[in-house]
């Protein structure tokens, strides 16, 4: 079964509690409940090497190689040796994540290891498919599943997340980049823009819509609307509608989660059956299946 470290294994913090996932093909797999609160930034984080961040649940600020963004249930992290990591959590406590730590001769073994070996480290952002992977991932590994199904999972999870990344697919905000290539500072103003409105609809429980976030981030729905299309790649309604989805999954897989019309309300939605169809649209799964896929538990047979 996985180990439950509480406290960081290396530095022996108590800044959150740490539940070790298993060690699929000499890879490290943990999961982190931070339980810091404060504007003052922490770090830069030791022994930074090849590491994937995948965030559950959560907001808060993260600074890379001097690179401030804002941090929710859809960012993800590649690091390399030599990157600095500061983290910063005004926001309250909460936030959720799963750590990869990568040996070097995992990535060497990629037909694109080059790319990773000669570049900084990739911040980004996972779809909703790949956010279910890596959800019931952690589920089957909190389960206790066998060191082989364990590292062939990671192994498939960890090849659609570095294939998925811009080396593969192309930036969200690459068309942002050529529309103001001469302007760096309209394209930091833009992704700032971006980065406030997301911070807006975490922090109010995903049930504003686009006109409440202009209103509280100072500027018109139409400016917002085609910034923020820009810099994700979404509308905002559609953005909105993934961070609620991804809040519910959270909650499922705890394993307690309350009778899904409480879930419902909870998070925003009009019933139960309005949960079910944006659940299912997001995901392809409705929520009590999901309860079951996400159990950190085997669900007792009928």
């Amino acid at each position: 079964m996985p180990e439950t470290f509480n406290d960081n294994p290396r530095q022996r913090t108590s800044q959150g509690r740490w539940r070790g996932l298993g060690l699929p093909d000499n890879m490290t797999m943990y999961e982190v409940r931070c339980l810091l609160d404060g504007r003052d930034w922490i770090g830069p984080v030791p022994e930074l090497g090849y590491r994937v961040y995948l965030q559950r649940s959560g907001a808060y600020l993260r600074r890379v190689n001097g690179q401030i963004s804002f941090i929710d249930a859809t960012s993800v992290l590649l690091t390399r040796p030599g990157d600095e990591l500061y983290l910063a959590h005004p926001f309250g406590c909460g936030d959720v994540y799963t750590c990869l730590e990568i040996p070097t001769e995992v990535l060497a073994e990629r037909p694109d290891a080059h790319r990773w070996f000669d570049r900084i480290g990739w911040e980004g952002r996972l779809d909703a498919r790949l956010d279910l992977e890596h959800r019931k991932l952690v589920a089957r590994a909190r389960r206790g599943i066998d060191r082989f199904a364990l590292t062939e999972g990671v192994h498939r999870f960890l090849a659609e997340v570095l294939s998925g990344s811009p080396l593969g697919t192309g930036d969200p905000g690459a068309d942002l980049d050529r529309a103001v290539g001469q302007r760096p500072a309209t394209l930091a103003a833009h992704r700032r823009l971006a980065d406030r409105a997301r911070q807006v609809l975490s922090t109010a429980r995903f049930t504003l819509g686009l006109t409440e976030v202009a209103r509280e981030v100072g500027c018109s729905p139409h400016h917002l609307s085609r910034v923020f299309q820009r810099v994700t790649g979404r509308s905002l309604t559609s953005y909105r509608n993934d961070l609620r989805v991804r809040a519910v999954l959270h909650t499922l897989e705890s394993g307690d989660a309350p009778p899904l019309g409480t879930v419902a309300a909870e998070y925003g939605f009009a019933d139960q059956a309005h949960l079910t169809r944006v659940v299912r649209a997001q995901v392809g799964e409705p929520p009590a299946r999901l309860r079951r896929l996400l159990a950190p538990r085997e669900p007792r047979p009928i």
